[in-house]
């Protein structure tokens, strides 16, 4: 029988704990349940008792002599990040493309020219699947190493059956054997094969008919994004998708609106997406029917950073309504990082997100864009008891202090990883 675990003399505890139900908006995502002088008390992995360290102190005095006492005085406590919108299983890399980007080369010229998602492509269905799960396990690693403990990770590097289903069954063995939960998310629809170019309406027509019903089958994804994009996939046939996968049980997710508008984050809310992701020049109308709809915009600060973009309008965003959750989007292209920190640095500094608004964008709404937000996202009674130590005094701090790892530790499931 494993000990209890007692965290005590936190100089802030982060529960994330409100009355609100579902992804926080407008003010909820202000308040971040903070306790001065914190305290956890937990048993078998999972949270039991939320408090001040005297309430937990009295209530469990016959106990505390079995404990493994964490002393955290002087130290921020918060929920486990969760990073909700992640590429993290692939083979090969792009540092060239980064060359290339600096000389004035844009995202769709890369793409067009044979890189981008087409080269990762070609290297994930060279890899085997022992070579991606050591490539991913090493980012599985380094999410670790900077408080991440549950995050999403999309298939898409592959665009024919073979590749997708790999990539899928990578994450479901990663699942059993790495302390990081993964969330899986089926996107055949990433970018249109080459094999099918001048055929894209026949790609979708094979996607629909054939690759979604597997994947369901086979219970290898609980969501199905596409990418609503100019040159990529329309509304009509991201739509199309996304009802098809709705048909089948996957849970609709659209990268929308992150090249030029075209509709995709009026599409999330028409089609009741449970998150529209990018969105760095979506429309007023857009935002204000995610607002209305309740979809989540999954806001990707670090990558408008690399592809030295402006970034999307999370202000805005919150301003009117719309539940903000933000992402590292690690992949090797536009994002090839897996620091969760850096990323709530740049929601402050870019989107002009308040330093609560940016946690609560990285805990308990972005647990909500998985689906996760009863398991992780806050600290809260029956939850797991995934949680960081910080470095830092206040989530002040944390936010202020820009480009810096400041984890001290970090516990998944009532066990020390980091």
């Amino acid at each position: 029988m494993t000990k209890p675990i007692w965290i005590k003399h936190a100089k802030q505890l982060a529960t994330l704990a409100s009355e609100v139900s579902g992804p926080r908006a407008k003010e909820a995502m202000s308040d971040l349940g903070l306790i001065e002088d914190g305290s956890l008390w937990i048993e078998a992995g999972i949270i039991q008792a939320v408090g001040t360290t005297e309430e937990l102190e009295k209530r469990y005095s016959d106990k505390l002599h079995l404990a493994e006492i964490i002393n955290a005085t002087d130290h921020l406590v918060t929920p486990g990040l969760v990073d909700p919108h992640t590429h993290v299983v692939y083979g090969g890399s792009r540092e060239h493309e980064f060359e290339m980007r600096l000389q004035g080369a844009t995202y769709m010229d890369i793409m067009n020219a044979g890189g981008g998602i087409h080269a990762t492509a070609r290297f994930t269905r060279e890899a085997t699947e022992t070579e991606l799960i050591e490539q991913t396990t090493r980012r599985l690693d380094s999410f670790l190493a900077h408080g991440v403990t549950t995050i999403e990770g999309k298939s898409g590097y592959g665009m024919n059956l073979e590749t997708e289903l790999k990539q899928l069954r990578v994450m479901k063995k990663l699942q059993e054997q790495h302390m990081i939960d993964i969330v899986p998310t089926f996107m055949g629809a990433h970018a249109v094969p080459p094999e099918y170019k001048g055929r894209e309406d026949e790609f979708v027509k094979h996607l629909i008919e054939d690759m979604l019903p597997l994947i369901a089958e086979e219970n290898l994804a609980e969501f199905n994004d596409v990418f609503c994009e100019k040159g990529v996939y329309t509304p009509e046939q991201s739509e199309q998708i996304l009802e098809a996968g709705k048909r089948l049980g996957l849970i609709p997710k659209i990268h929308a609106d992150e090249i030029e508008p075209y509709g995709g984050a009026e599409l999330a809310a028409k089609i009741g997406a449970i998150s529209a992701e990018h969105l760095l020049k979506a429309s007023e109308e857009g935002i204000k029917a995610m607002a209305k709809s309740g979809t989540i915009a999954c806001l990707l600060p670090a990558t408008a950073l690399y592809l030295r973009e402006e970034a999307a309008q999370g202000r805005k965003m919150i301003d009117l309504g719309v539940p903000v959750a933000i992402s590292t989007d690690c992949n090797p292209g536009s994002s090839p990082t897996t620091s969760m920190p850096l990323v709530m640095n740049l929601a402050c500094i870019s989107m002009r997100l308040t330093p609560a608004e940016s946690l609560t964008a990285a805990t308990y709404n972005a647990a909500c864009a998985i689906n996760r937000q009863n398991q992780v996202g806050s600290l809260e009674v029956g939850k797991q008891a995934d949680f960081v130590i910080w470095n830092t005094k206040s989530y002040q701090e944390l936010q202020y202090l820009f480009g810096v790892n400041h984890v001290k530790a970090v516990w998944k499931k009532g066990v020390k990883v980091v």
